[in-house]
């Protein structure tokens, strides 16, 4: 509708007034039912344009538009907003291309061709998925999901480091609980890993292996077998949340193959690197930043900058026309410097986009549960998984927007009643199947149904929303922000527990209920298409 209101607004505007540079049409919908469908306040950006208050060229406009078609009623409101509703005719043809696309409902055609890398989780092999890492892993997929509703291929990308110090860490921790096992009083290396999952890691290789490595407590092999059965692991955890990933990233490989050496050889060449203290410098100054950034440090480690700048040099090369990262609020003072690299070894840096997150607080008994990896006293995301379950995990790291931080309430996440939100949606998707169900065993409808026959208040409401799905989907696309459909599905929710109120099925006219039916096969099927964007199941039964 909103295409359909700009063309006959940009025709009207262009016969009124030839000579005007016509500027964006926006459409909106009022924030109040009773000022109409769709409004606009091309009249206001017009008035010094035209020369005249705006209330007299909303008057021409209102005068100047095509009569009958989709539009029933034009109305001139305040200093010269236009508000537009639509004719009942148009919501009934609406409904029937909605019922016509089914499960295809909501698809975009904005992003068509375009190749979108998505990169997210991205957690080093140390210990297994935390609630921390879920907000990331469930936000990426979802903005992965909401860009291919609206046309992009889309690939998840997982980046990692399997060396390192925290590696070395990793290793010498597991080392230290099989020596322990074996009866040797060792000690945890400083800053070690102390979860119990070190310790069954151990036990695996005391299991396979004997005593045979303890005349060697520095082997590879502690380390290996660690980085092996700690990704399995994440792996498990990730499909488990309906997350599959399309490539694995080794932040290894960046040394490997010179891409590290490339980018520091190239960024000397623009004098834009130097030496002091035993550190490699980036001069940031020159991109606004206070003091300039240490590349390498003295010890010859690169810190996290230098292979995300290559690592970023490697996604663009593939040819991805936008790479998405999902960060946590901790790399909010790193990645500009990422972006400045970037841009300035010549790449296109608004083909990089950051979204940034804030953290998660688990309230457990009224009271936030602090986790460290290290220290394990942190809640994985499996356990998360045994408490609340998938569905209710996913939802509750997507109802917030995110860029604000989210308490994730055990007590609520347990809930079986409307007091949880997911909870909410998953029942009003269960009790249309119910309906459904029970007035297909006492009516036998043939033919098309008579869609004219939903004249209802309610019953307009409802098609109306629907109307609404592929809007709200490229909306939340673009904005990175999932939550918006949430609200939106929520709202379909609301309204659809309002039609059952108000309006029977059972025992009503045959004709009537059949339209009825079809009205409720459309709100099941955008609920359906809804959830499952969000990575979550739209049960028959509750």
């Amino acid at each position: 509708m909103n295409d359909y209101l700009v063309k006959i607004l940009t025709e009207t505007l262009k016969k009124l007034y030839p000579d005007v540079q016509i500027p964006e049409i926006t459409i909106e919908k009022p924030r109040i039912v009773e000022h109409g469908d769709a409004a606009t306040t091309i009249a206001l950006q017009l008035t010094k344009l035209v020369g005249k208050p705006p209330r007299n060229i909303a008057q021409e406009i209102k005068e100047a538009l095509p009569s009958g078609g989709w539009i029933q009623e034009v109305e001139i409101a305040g200093p010269g907003f236009i508000n537009f509703r639509f004719a009942d005719s148009f919501l009934f043809d609406k409904l029937a291309e909605i019922l016509n696309a089914g499960s295809e409902y909501g698809k975009g055609t904005q992003l068509d061709g375009k190749k979108y890398l998505v990169e997210f989780v991205s957690a080093n092999p140390t210990g297994p998925l935390t609630v921390g890492h879920g907000r990331n892993a469930v936000l990426g997929d979802t903005i992965a999901r909401l860009y291919e509703w609206i046309g992009a291929d889309v690939d998840r990308e997982y980046y990692f480091n399997n060396a390192g110090r925290q590696m070395r860490v990793l290793g010498a921790s597991v080392s230290a609980r099989y020596q322990q096992i074996l009866g040797k009083n060792t000690e945890l290396p400083e800053g070690g890993y102390e979860g119990e999952y070190i310790r069954d890691i151990a036990q695996k290789l005391v299991d396979g292996k004997g005593d045979s490595l303890l005349s060697d407590p520095d082997n590879i092999i502690f380390k290996e077998t660690a980085e092996k059965l700690i990704f399995d692991d994440i792996s498990r955890t990730l499909e488990r949340m309906k997350i599959v990933m399309d490539s694995f990233f080794n932040e290894n490989d960046l040394y490997e193959n010179g891409s590290i050496q490339d980018v520091l050889k190239r960024l000397r060449e623009k004098d834009l690197i130097y030496d002091e203290d035993g550190a490699v410098w980036f001069r940031t100054t020159l991109f606004g930043k206070e003091k300039d950034t240490v590349l390498v440090k003295s010890t010859g480690e690169p810190t996290y900058r230098l292979p995300d700048i290559a690592y970023h040099c490697n996604k663009l090369d593939r040819g991805y026309d936008k790479c998405i990262d999902i960060f946590g609020a901790d790399h909010i003072a790193t990645y500009p410097d990422v972006v400045s690299g970037i841009e300035v070894l010549g790449y296109d840096k608004e083909r990089v986009d950051v979204l940034v997150y804030q953290f998660v607080t688990i309230v457990m008994d009224g009271k936030p549960f602090k986790m460290s990896t290290r220290k394990a006293n942190f809640v994985t995301l499996d356990e998360l998984m045994d408490e609340v379950g998938a569905d209710v995990t996913r939802f509750f790291f997507l109802m917030r927007s995110p860029g604000t931080h989210l308490e994730f309430d055990i007590a609520q996440a347990k809930e079986s009643g409307e007091k949880n939100p997911v909870y909410y949606l998953q029942y009003a998707y269960a009790r249309i199947q119910s309906i459904m169900r029970k007035v297909f065993e006492s009516y036998k409808f043939e033919g098309e149904a008579n869609l004219s026959l939903l004249t209802h208040e309610v019953e307009l409401k409802v098609i109306k929303d629907l109307m609404e799905f592929p809007e709200w989907i490229a909306s939340a696309a673009m904005s990175k922000e999932p939550h918006r459909l949430i609200n939106y599905l929520n709202e379909v929710a609301t309204d659809f527990h309002k039609f059952y109120h108000d309006c029977r099925i059972l025992g009503e006219d045959p004709a009537l209920a059949y339209a009825r039916v079809r009205l409720l096969a459309a709100v099941s099927m955008v609920m359906a298409n809804g959830l499952s964007i969000l990575g979550i199941t739209a049960p028959d039964r509750m």
